[in-house]
């Protein structure tokens, strides 16, 4: 895995897609939080999905998903995490074109995808979030918003 990333710490600050769900019956959001790397002897990959987010319906829903990273395409990602799939066909908005892979999805428009079988999910526990964390991340309009966290066992790379 490491070869494909010389700079995992920024891969996935806005340049990349969480996607859950099938060709017919997907969504899809941007991310900036994520990370790679091994547990329990298998490459992973971790994500974090708020509780009001649509595409948590569909990581609860499927037992994949995807993370697409982009070169470029900073405006469509801007959109496409900014605006929900409840309202309309936002893939469709911005002109991507979704891709079977696996049991998910990905967009032709996407420069690598990890494919993930889903291991493990947990709500992140408020009390164990520093002060300064939960002040700059979790407070105002997003109040007990917390996040669940996903981890993935990568089973293929596209």
């Amino acid at each position: 895995m490491s070869e494909l990333f010389n700079d995992a710490f920024t891969k996935f600050k806005g340049m990349a897609l969480l996607t859950a769900g099938t060709p017919d019956d997907f969504n899809t959001m941007t991310i900036g939080w994520g990370a790679v790397g091994t547990i329990w002897g298998m490459d992973a990959c971790t994500v974090y999905v708020r509780i009001s987010r649509y595409t948590l319906e569909f990581m609860d829903k499927y037992d994949t998903f995807t993370v697409s990273f982009f070169d470029g395409y900073k405006k469509e990602l801007g959109y496409l995490g900014s605006h929900s799939g409840r309202d309309g066909n936002k893939v469709a908005e911005v002109g991507f074109t979704p891709v079977a892979v696996g049991d998910s999805v990905t967009f032709k428009e996407a420069e690598k995808t990890l494919v993930c079988r889903k291991m493990y999910k947990q709500l992140m526990d408020e009390g164990a979030i520093p002060a300064d964390v939960k002040e700059r991340f979790y407070s105002g309009a997003d109040d007990g918003n917390l996040h669940y966290m996903f981890i993935g066992e990568v089973t293929d790379v596209q």
